[in-house]
């Protein structure tokens, strides 16, 4: 068996240790190779199995290729006609990355509802903006939160605003069972019901064709004039003119946004100017456990692939996700 390995941002290097385990596993007769993303194509084309991000380019040279390990939670990247059309496996780290992405989206919530943002924009002239800063700060406790999709990430949210006082209720495209937190999993069909009722909608779905811009024009519509939008998943749920338009008009009284639909965007951007929009720069999917978690995964598969069991994260290659 021939590992390649890509390292890329999540995963920048593979300690010694666990490339003993991956070593061990293989035996004598196999072979593990770590490389760089330009130099992949001279090490890919008899690889039988890939940790990393690959494109379509360096797809079509293998020839042997039976799995594929992401070093990421969204996988729209791979899903181009060719892969979805083999019988490649994929996985990935999906469920494992939503405790820090959800630290991140209440970062940036809090951010907006106590002013913490405002607070640094002023600087030393805060103290002369007191008053019209505490008439816009809000308590979260009482408070709904929407959940749209109830994944991992959407879970960990629940797990904080839950903390912080917050209702949850979520939506999913997947049928499951409530739980301590989500009493009731609603089915898609109940999104604008969701919306409704939500003071923040967090959006914790994966990008596939039938949740690209799924918040536009007729989604923010649906929303409280007094909700909060925060998204800390993928940009491109969200249609770009369609969001500017509704933080403009006062039809959403604002948006926290680790991902945006055009990355990165230019300095001019609308976005960058508006005082009840918090962002960072597609940072959220950092952690200090992230690798290593990952890691533990592709090794547990590997073993798992070559004992003939099922594999962690599978991504079904029609849904997306």
């Amino acid at each position: 068996m021939k590992i390649v390995i890509i390292p890329g941002l999540t995963l920048p290097e593979i300690p010694d240790t666990h490339l003993q385990r991956i070593k061990d596993i293989v035996g004598p007769t196999g072979e593990v190779i770590i490389t760089r993303f330009r130099e992949a194509p001279e090490h890919i084309v008899d690889a039988d199995v890939i940790l990393g991000i690959i494109n379509r380019d360096l797809f079509l040279q293998t020839k042997n290729l039976a799995w594929v390990h992401a070093i990421a939670s969204g996988v729209d990247m791979f899903l181009f006609p060719e892969f979805k059309a083999s019988d490649v496996i994929l996985t990935s780290e999906k469920g494992l990355v939503g405790e820090h992405l959800a630290d991140h989206g209440m970062g940036l919530l809090l951010m907006l509802t106590r002013q913490l943002a405002a607070s640094l924009r002023y600087g030393t002239a805060s103290w002369d903006h007191r008053p019209e800063m505490r008439h816009q700060e809000v308590e979260l406790t009482g408070l709904t939160m929407g959940l749209v999709g109830y994944g991992g990430t959407g879970k960990a949210m629940a797990k904080r605003a839950s903390a912080f006082g917050m209702k949850c209720i979520a939506v999913d495209h997947m049928p499951m069972p409530g739980d301590e937190l989500v009493n009731e999993v609603w089915s898609n069909d109940r999104l604008g019901e969701l919306l409704a009722a939500s003071d923040v909608v967090n959006v914790g779905c994966p990008l596939t064709p039938a949740t690209r811009n799924l918040f536009n024009a007729e989604t923010f519509s649906q929303m409280k004039d007094s909700a909060f939008l925060v998204n800390v998943t993928r940009g491109e749920v969200m249609e770009e003119q369609a969001l500017i338009d509704a933080l403009q008009n006062g039809q959403i009284r604002g948006a926290a946004l680790d991902v945006v639909p055009q990355e990165p965007l230019p300095a001019d951007h609308p976005l960058w100017q508006m005082d009840n929009v918090v962002m960072t720069p597609h940072t959220a999917g950092a952690s200090q456990f992230r690798g290593l978690r990952n890691l533990e995964r592709f090794i547990t598969n590997l073993q798992n692939l070559i004992d003939n069991k099922p594999l962690a994260g599978v991504i079904d290659k029609e849904l997306g996700f």
